[in-house]
């Protein structure tokens, strides 16, 4: 299973939203079709189809657990974990 297929499976369980890395986070992101760009220490993504925009920070090479959150919502809302294959 690829580090993206984890990282996805972790942010699905919703169990362990304190300790997803930033650059995992990130990764996954960018794997299910976001482009990023950063603006200082924020790192947005956007995508064709979805509304939001998905700000995220690092905080100690964590993601910050309501950005997780953030991150899941948009996942389900949009069905993005069927185009990763998961």
């Amino acid at each position: 299973m690829a580090k993206t297929e984890k990282t996805l499976l972790r942010v699905l369980s919703g169990r362990s939203d304190a300790n997803i890395s930033f650059k995992d986070l990130c990764s996954l992101l960018e794997s299910l079709g976001f482009s990023r760009r950063i603006r200082g220490s924020h790192f947005i993504f956007v995508r064709e189809g979805v509304e939001e925009l998905i700000n995220l920070q690092e905080e100690k090479s964590k993601a910050k657990p309501y950005q997780v959150r953030q991150v899941r919502r948009a996942i389900v809302k949009y069905g993005l974990a069927e185009l990763d294959g998961a």
